[in-house]
């Protein structure tokens, strides 16, 4: 008889990246990279786990501006040049690195194209097909998140904490047709009475980090080895330090491993400049192509890394994912022993981590699923759980977030507290509009719409962390203004009682995102 539970919840989020206006858009290839890296091997080995009798059981966030970029055409368009070409560029790598240490991860990127190629093939470009596939086997449970991962905590009307939500769970049900039981809430952002909004949005769990529980009122009897009852009925499940330390841990997690590959040097700076400049951007600046040939070696410089094989590299992601599983059921039975109960641990992601950032990740995942398909230990969604244990302690969860030092912090500090005083602005004339036009003609509502629209995408938590950890600041500044430059021309255009149909257009063009928008929800 199992002793306990595991619950693996992968956070699947991007944002809103979509350039119409220029034919190839740099930071597009954000979407294409996690698409044929993380996306596709994930989704490859859930689907292949469960057809050889495995029980597969995965929490999944679909965040609702990933869904409508993966739907979106011309970005299925995008991806499927940038597939092809990265096919005719490993094609050729095949026979230039074919008598070398390098060779077999030539044909292993090669293969890998091909396959994602295929994938597209099979699902009409839309591998959300893939997705509801796995949701209507029982293997994913899907759960949605903020709209565009809007950092709840820190805006200032309830209206548009509501939005964020309401239009979030609309956009689940138009790409799934079921309602989301599950969200996780950006960066895991949460304050007492975000609950509400959640209950009104009929869903039924959450996720926070560990203090958020830890830190509650009451103290919870079994830390967050259970979930807990918020005062109104909606679950809240804590973070498991232990097994996020070992993935997370950039000096004793996993994939630190000398055998990993090497995320840090690629051809894209590596090969001769002749022979791969019609791979890079047309600005013709090298950067990463996403074929890397070195592993992580040890603690010396990158050009000292010794090649990469995939062989024994996804070998020792099998070996490490059974030590996880392993590690997992000796933990349960410790505090299945101390607590008195079957004990739940949650060990939650970015999916980005697998793949991405950790090549051989989905291998690692699949090793874990693998592993504890034959153990004392049970894998479960987060709905699963509540049915098979409906009661639970109610208490308050403390404010807290999963950003560094565990608060607010990241997202609001002096290199990008500037932007609040404008999305702030930007909800109160918002919710002003709509209670100004409770009955608009069809310009009207085109123009609200739009504004909710462009309200939503400057509300992405994304711009201000990429502030705070100075990868992109410009593109993150840039569309923070953008964003709001466009809300406040629409916002001047109903104000002043007219309407620029071209100019209004225009901006519908440029930001597609959430066609289905109710923005009603701002009264």
């Amino acid at each position: 008889m199992a002793h306990g539970s595991l619950m693996l919840v992968l956070h699947a989020h991007l944002p809103f990246v979509r350039h119409p206006e220029e034919a190839v858009f740099l930071e597009e290839s954000w979407l294409f990279e996690a698409i044929t890296e993380t996306y596709i091997p994930l989704l490859e080995r859930f689907e292949r786990r469960h057809q050889a009798g495995d029980r597969v059981r995965v929490t999944m966030t679909w965040s609702p501006s990933l869904c409508e970029m993966l739907a979106d055409p011309l970005l299925q368009a995008r991806y499927r040049h940038y597939c092809s070409r990265l096919l005719e560029l490993a094609e050729q790598e095949v026979h230039a690195k074919g008598q070398c240490a390098m060779a077999a991860a030539a044909t292993m990127y090669r293969d890998h194209y091909r396959f994602c190629l295929q994938q597209l093939d099979r699902w009409h470009n839309n591998i959300l097909g893939w997705v509801r596939m796995l949701m209507d086997a029982g293997v994913i449970e899907g759960i949605t998140c903020g709209a565009t991962h809007g950092f709840l905590p820190l805006m200032r009307t309830r209206q548009a904490q509501r939005a964020q939500i309401q239009i979030a769970a609309a956009n689940f049900r138009k790409h799934f047709d079921r309602d989301p039981k599950g969200i996780w809430l950006p960066e895991c952002g949460y304050t007492p009475g975000i609950e509400d909004l959640l209950q009104e949005a009929g869903i039924r769990f959450f996720f926070v980090d560990s203090h958020g529980i830890y830190y509650g009122s009451p103290r919870p009897r079994f830390g967050v080895y259970a979930p807990v009852y918020c005062a109104n009925g909606v679950a809240a499940f804590g973070r498991d330090p232990d097994s996020s330390r070992s993935v997370w841990c950039a000096e004793s997690g996993y994939p630190g491993d000398p055998v990993y590959r090497e995320f840090y040097r690629d051809l894209g700076y590596d090969g001769e400049y002749d022979y791969i400049k019609n791979f890079l951007h047309p600005d013709g600046v090298r950067r990463n192509l996403g074929l890397k040939y070195h592993r992580v070696t040890g603690k010396v410089a990158l050009h000292e890394k010794a090649a990469y094989d995939p062989g024994p590299a996804f070998a020792r992601a099998m070996e490490h994912g059974a030590n996880f599983a392993h590690n997992r059921i000796r933990q349960v039975d410790y505090l299945y022993d101390l607590i008195g109960r079957e004990p739940l641990v949650v060990s939650p992601y970015d999916a980005e981590l697998f793949g991405h950032w950790w090549f051989e990740g989905p291998q690692f995942i699949e090793s874990v699923l693998t592993t504890l398909s034959d153990s004392p230990i049970t894998a479960l969604t987060g709905s699963e759980y509540l049915e098979r244990f409906p009661i639970n302690q109610v208490i308050t969860p403390s404010a807290s977030s999963w950003g560094d030092a565990g608060y607010n912090g990241v997202w609001l500090n002096p290199g990008n507290d500037w932007i609040y005083r404008h999305l702030h602005i930007a909800e109160e004339r918002m919710i002003e509009q709509v209670h100004a036009h409770p009955n608009p003609d069809s310009g009207q509502a085109r123009i609200l719409k739009q504004m909710a629209r462009e309200l939503l995408l400057a509300q992405s938590s994304d711009w201000a962390f990429i502030m705070t950890t100075g990868t992109t600041p410009a593109y993150a500044t840039r569309r923070t203004r953008d964003h709001i430059a466009r809300f406040t021309g629409l916002y001047d255009m109903l104000c002043q009682g007219r309407f620029d149909e071209p100019a209004v257009a225009g901006v519908e063009w440029r930001d597609t995102i959430f066609q289905e928008i109710d923005y009603t929800w701002y009264r």
